[in-house]
């Protein structure tokens, strides 16, 4: 007999072997026992919860000639016939390749005859959520009045994409995300018959990172014991082997966060990368990490909450002795928010890097958390002997070069050049051809103009300063587009503005070129 994946090799035969669903199980368990069984069920929840393998087990009880405490029985002809598919009483459809309204009333003319064996006829249709708007119409009629011997289970990840006049014909069952106590006991369970040795932290690790899915875990595991095969399976072997990353990284990130350290923090960005691992699931692990820090400075007995070893628990409580909650409380936002982003984005590394440079430099935000982190450096600073107006004076520019002169309105009326009042007519045009992070970066940039006729980007923000002036290639970038845009070489400046007064009585070009009637020159 050819291999099987684990998680074919160990799908349930009956209810008594599905995990973490208690309260569906239990439901159509009582349904077959009293013979209330309904003519249509909407299966919903995330991937591998359970939702196709209980569809199966209920299509083989209902038709099972002697149903007990655990289902089907699994002996009797119907039950052998269904499990080896060779049973018309039972038919499995993939909705993602079978979506069209032709597939639909090909099935609605196959379910007026009745089955031949049995009791009903079962539809498992699965990744409904993808059937066209006409395919649900030609199969509404038939949920509304189906046959007395018909059942219909529609099993679906996106529930919210399905028709509310679908969904009111269905009695719902949301599949709930399996607890890690619940997928690690599964793999235990699993492991002890096919005689392979893992350590319970593995285990658990495979669990979390299956995120309620117990399919996921089951692969995950068979990927683990596929590479170390015949050795046991530990903890440290699991991480080698998924990419993830260990707590002792953690720490040292997070240090280096609180001590705004950017140099280390892009070193192990770096380290984490060459390593082959995945940045959004390190992004990921890290709020986690911030969660459990959380948990230790909040409770007085985080060890009956956070499930790690000792040795690890004890690092997680010398990080946290380092930081404040409300510090945590901003890290765990920032990084919320730019692992949001991540998903979307191509330039996953340069978000992450723009989020933790925002994270180690407070004073570049204005909300509570941010203001509270600032008051707790600045005290520090003065436990440490600095004086407050030292404090001060390194927050203002260390030089007059990132300061831009505010020209008179008067000057840049009668001496903007003609390239630099069509760009800034024009700028939205700019943006449209950027990036999403460069055009994020340049929405709140004031532009204007030096005496030398040059346009000048002036940022209030050192964050966006640094991106385009610092290494990469985001000012060559930028200045292609504004040369192929107006049909000539522009001279662009970047300029840090730090005074917020100073930046906000900077004369805006794109005001007063906005009305203006501007042709852009076209390339000879």
């Amino acid at each position: 007999m050819s291999y099987q994946a684990l998680y074919r090799k160990f799908r349930p035969d009956n209810f008594e072997e599905v995990r973490g669903q208690d309260h569906i199980v239990t439901t159509l368990k009582n349904q077959i026992r009293s013979d209330h069984v309904g003519h249509a069920y909407l299966f919903c929840g995330t991937r591998g919860t359970g939702k196709t393998t209980v569809a199966k087990i209920f299509a083989r009880a209902v038709n099972c000639e002697k149903p007990g405490e655990k289902g089907p029985c699994g002996e009797c002809e119907m039950c052998q016939a269904i499990a080896a598919g060779n049973s018309m009483n039972v038919v499995e459809m993939d909705a993602a390749s079978n979506n069209k309204v032709d597939d639909i009333r090909q099935v609605i003319e196959e379910v007026q005859y009745s089955p031949a064996q049995g009791r009903y006829k079962v539809y498992i249709i699965d990744e409904v959520h993808m059937l066209t708007t006409s395919a649900f119409n030609a199969l509404l009629k038939t949920l509304e009045e189906p046959p007395s011997y018909l059942i219909f289970i529609l099993a679906t990840t996106e529930v919210h994409k399905i028709p509310m006049t679908i969904l009111s014909r269905c009695q719902r069952y949301d599949f709930k995300r399996i607890s890690v106590e619940t997928i690690a006991a599964r793999l235990r369970e699993l492991l002890d018959q096919e005689g392979i040795a893992a350590e319970e932290q593995a285990l658990t690790y495979i669990a979390k990172l299956a995120d309620g899915a117990l399919r996921d875990g089951l692969s995950l595991l068979e990927q683990c014991i596929s590479f170390y095969f015949g050795e046991e399976l530990t903890y440290e072997k699991v991480l080698k082997v998924l990419g993830a990353v260990d707590n002792e990284v953690y720490a040292s990130f997070t240090k280096a966060l609180a001590a705004g350290n950017v140099a280390e923090m892009m070193q192990i960005i770096d380290e984490i990368i060459s390593a082959g691992k995945d940045l959004a699931r390190f992004c990921d692990e890290l709020i986690w990490y911030m969660r459990n820090l959380m948990i230790v400075k909040s409770t007085e007995h985080p060890e009956d909450i956070i499930d790690m070893s000792q040795e690890n628990l004890d690092t997680l409580i010398g990080t946290a002795k380092e930081l404040e909650l409300d510090m945590i409380f901003r890290y765990i936002r920032v990084l919320s928010e730019v692992e949001n982003q991540m998903k979307y984005s191509d330039q996953k590394r340069v978000l992450f890097e723009v989020a933790l440079i925002r994270l180690s430099r407070p004073e570049m935000e204005k909300d509570y958390e941010s203001i509270v982190n600032r008051i707790h450096n600045i005290e520090e600073k003065l436990e440490n002997g600095l004086e407050a107006t030292q404090t001060i004076q390194n927050l203002q520019p260390t030089s007059d070069k990132d300061v831009v002169e505010v020209p008179s309105k008067q000057i840049l009326e009668s001496a903007v050049p003609g390239e630099v009042k069509s760009l800034a007519g024009n700028w939205h045009q700019v943006l449209n051809q950027l990036d999403p992070v460069s055009k994020n970066m340049l929405n709140h940039v004031t532009l204007t103009v030096d005496e030398a006729g040059a346009l000048v980007i002036a940022f209030s923000e050192d964050t966006a300063y640094a991106y385009f002036s610092g290494e990469g290639d985001h000012k060559e970038k930028l200045c292609h587009v504004a040369e192929e845009l107006i049909g000539k070489k522009i001279n662009i400046e970047f300029r840090l503005v730090a005074d917020q007064r100073e930046y906000d009585a900077l004369p805006e070009l794109r005001g007063l070129f906005a009305n203006s009637d501007i042709e852009i020159e076209s390339m000879d």
